[in-house]
């Protein structure tokens, strides 16, 4: 059974986001989304580039796809951040790579649209199949959400699907 790993930030999740996720349910039997994790002493890091945890990123995951994908926490970093770096040489970035293809096969392939996250990939043989950056990203989008808060016309909204407006409307006081 061929696997799609889509590796990505999702914060949000976006339109572009759920193209690319249903193109990849076209091409493989089962998507396995591994949203990115940044830790800190256990406790998950977030910030203005990353406002939303991972469950309000598995929850507006499963509100557009149920249980048609497969949510993993694999794509993990543990502060401090720098000891993944350099990627070759360091025994964190290794063990990065075997938590990225725990419970793959042999017969699977990664997709990101991130050069540097393709580059690792295919440095560590786990055969990235090359993306490419949808005109949405979740970078505008989040400056969209930002200037909402701050009271400034937005639309963010329209690079969102109905349901990912709700969970963010619901938990507004993360991007505030």
């Amino acid at each position: 059974m061929t696997k799609a790993v889509y590796l990505a930030h999702l914060n949000p999740v976006t339109k572009a986001h759920v193209e690319i996720i249903k193109d990849l349910q076209k091409k493989s039997e089962r998507v396995v989304v591994m949203p990115v994790i940044f830790l800190k002493n256990g406790k998950e890091v977030n910030s203005r580039s990353f406002p939303f945890d991972f469950n309000l990123r598995k929850k507006m995951l499963e509100v557009v796809f149920g249980d048609s994908i497969t949510i993993s926490k694999n794509y993990t970093f543990n502060a401090p951040f720098s000891r993944y770096l350099p990627p070759l040489l360091s025994p964190s970035s290794w063990k990065l790579r075997r938590q990225l293809s725990k419970g793959l096969n042999h017969d699977y392939f990664t997709y990101t649209g991130d050069k540097a996250e393709r580059l690792m990939l295919k440095v560590y043989g786990l055969h990235p199949r090359i993306g490419s950056r949808k005109e949405i990203s979740a970078s505008s989008v989040k400056t969209k959400l930002f200037n909402a808060a701050k009271g400034k016309n937005s639309t963010w909204e329209e690079d969102v699907l109905p349901e990912v407006a709700k969970i963010i409307k619901e938990n507004w006081d993360v991007v505030e």
